[in-house]
């Protein structure tokens, strides 16, 4: 990790999902799918997916915050999934889907629960926000065919019918974040 990179931590549903669009993002050096926020050691894909452990799907972002803010992080997050909906993301449900932000520094976790009341003011959700903020404990990359999913798969029902439809909303909103 280069010395003035930061890392952030979110689960907003699949983590194919999550990584491709973070991965689209200028100052953004890697976007690495994984498991996050449970206390076993190298957990796998089916124990996260049986939905009875504490981690959630999540991406770690290694940032030049020289280049994106954590700021335009969080806007990209929550306009990328529903942070109204507890424990689930379109068809993707259970715990491991849920919402969550793991925060790395005092700073992130100010910034991101500032973020979230700011949006409820501004009304932009029918629902109230569900999104969960935590302190960073661990963070195990998922297995590698899960990293890096949809550049290998774009072809695929899941990419087209479920990350397409994201990237398009992104680079319509945030044309100007893209590498």
């Amino acid at each position: 990790m280069a010395d003035n990179n930061e890392i952030a931590i979110f689960g907003g549903g699949c983590f194919w999902c999550t990584e491709a669009v973070f991965d689209r993002l200028k100052g953004v050096q890697s976007v690495t799918s994984g498991y996050s926020g449970g206390d076993e050691q190298n957990p796998t894909y089916e124990q996260v997916s049986s939905g009875t452990t504490d981690f959630a799907e999540a991406v770690k972002i290694e940032y030049d915050p020289d280049i994106i803010s954590y700021g335009d992080l969080l806007a990209v997050f929550f306009s990328s999934h529903d942070p109204t909906s507890l424990d689930r993301q379109g068809n993707d449900v259970g715990s491991q889907y849920r919402s969550i932000i793991f925060y790395t520094n005092d700073e992130q976790q100010q910034e991101a629960g500032e973020f979230i009341d700011k949006l409820g003011k501004q009304e932009i959700y029918d629902q109230p926000i569900v999104t969960e903020i935590q302190p960073f404990a661990n963070f195990t990359e998922a297995e590698e065919h899960h990293r890096h999913y949809y550049e290998k798969n774009k072809d695929k029902p899941y990419c087209q019918l479920v990350i397409n439809p994201k990237l398009e909303k992104l680079q319509k909103k945030y044309s100007h974040l893209l590498k």
